[in-house]
């Protein structure tokens, strides 16, 4: 009896620690290729999974996240026979758990050698400036053929990015140069174009000054023009009123129009640069008694008649001069 029990606790500790071996726990994240007797039969899920055990085992554990490789330097002989140096990253992800575990016997040593030598063939058939300014191009070109290789192997290449290109250290030198030369050629340009638009304005603003200035020119002859017709006019009618005084038989407006024309004859020779001195005859005493019939002319032209007239001026007194001979001498 005691046989008999013993037996059955320890068959009941077998069947424990079997269904205890048969259960298989997979993490979020990955997936593990089932095999029955060393052939693939089915992929466990992640959470619980049931499967016999000495029957079922589990042949790979394989990572379904989003994984990243990295590329090493590698040295790279560009179309134009340059020597550069890049390296760059891969980012794929695991489509299909199977194909990954048995299509290749190393994924990541094959992304790896398939990424470096499409990186290789890519960057060799573009010129050394190609490779520096396409990088983008570079990537697209490397994302397709190494994703377009790798869908056999149930892998999903997401992105591949080339993280540095370093050329040789004499043509970083000669392109230095070269962007240095070509700033100061842009600059020689804008220079350039600042001075020619300078003379283009100052061509222009003395254009318009000479305009201005014509103008002005223009309106003072016009002007003069105009002055000088009004003071033929005025000349003119100041003649035709000293014709009719005379006609009517007043003496005092001759008087004024002789006396006008001496003063502004005396004005003439006083204002001459080579003037240096003016000699008057004898006759310049009569300019006083001119004078006094311009007064009563303006008296008159005011309208001051019940005004007793103004005592004549006494005569005055003339020096002789020295040069002028007198009679029988």
């Amino acid at each position: 009896m005691e046989l008999t029990v013993g037996a059955f606790f320890v068959g009941m500790l077998l069947v424990l620690l079997y269904l205890f071996s048969s259960i298989k726990i997979v993490r979020q994240g990955y997936e593990y290729t089932i095999e029955h007797f060393g052939r693939f039969t089915t992929v466990a899920k992640p959470g619980f999974n049931l499967y016999p055990a000495f029957f079922y085992r589990v042949g790979r554990r394989v990572n379904m996240m989003e994984q990243v490789i990295d590329i090493p330097g590698q040295e790279i002989i560009t179309k134009d026979n340059a020597m550069i140096s890049t390296d760059g990253v891969v980012f794929f992800q695991v489509l299909d758990a199977a194909k990954a575990a048995y299509e290749v016997s190393d994924l990541y040593v094959a992304l790896l050698q398939l990424t470096t030598t499409n990186l290789r063939t890519v960057m060799g058939s573009m010129d050394l400036d190609e490779t520096l300014s396409k990088r983008d191009e570079i990537n697209a070109r490397l994302l397709s053929v190494v994703d377009h290789a790798t869908t056999p192997w149930g892998v999903k290449i997401t992105r591949v990015e080339i993280k540095d290109i370093r050329p040789p250290a004499d043509i970083v030198n000669a392109m230095g140069r070269q962007m240095k030369a070509e700033r100061e050629k842009r600059a020689n340009i804008l220079e350039a174009e600042g001075s020619r638009a300078s003379e283009i304005l100052r061509a222009e603003g003395q254009k318009q000054a000479r305009i201005l200035e014509a103008e002005g020119r223009k309106e003072s002859a016009f002007r003069d023009s105009e002055a000088r017709e009004r003071a033929a006019e005025a000349e003119a009618k100041a003649t035709e009123l000293v014709s009719q005084a005379v006609e009517a038989g007043s003496g005092q407006a001759l008087n004024y129009f002789i006396a006008q024309k001496y003063v502004e004859a005396v004005g003439k020779f006083a204002t001459s640069p080579n003037a240096k001195t003016i000699l008057f005859p004898v006759e310049a005493t009569q300019l006083i008694g001119t004078l006094g019939g311009i007064g009563e002319l303006a008296k008159e032209a005011l309208g001051n008649h019940g005004s007793p007239p103004a005592p004549a001026a006494p005569p005055a007194r003339v020096r002789q001069s020295p040069f002028v001979q007198k009679d029988g001498e």
